[in-house]
């Protein structure tokens, strides 16, 4: 009965190393899709923050107090409400 023991162990142990050999292949696709979404994902981080960086000067305060920012808004918006009485035909008196 030694080897009957034997035989049916060898056989458990061959399904054994065929399930875990199928496993292990599963796992390395599964590894290898993962690190292809990864560079994607990199190379899009990367072409964001390149472009981040490049949009961030003209975004960061160009040195331009609020007053004057304040300022500005408000003679733009009047030129505006100026130029929208012309183009009604109103009175510019």
């Amino acid at each position: 009965t030694f080897m009957t023991d034997s035989k049916v162990d060898k056989e458990a142990k061959t399904k054994d190393i065929e399930h875990k050999t199928a496993k292990k292949q599963d796992e390395t696709q599964a590894l290898s899709v993962k690190r292809e979404d990864l560079e994607g994902t990199q190379k899009e981080l990367d072409a964001a923050l390149a472009y981040f960086d490049k949009l961030k000067p003209s975004c960061v305060d160009a040195g331009v107090s609020y007053e004057d920012r304040v300022a500005r808004r408000k003679e733009e918006i009047e030129s505006l409400q100026e130029a929208l009485r012309i183009l009604n035909g109103e009175d510019i008196a």
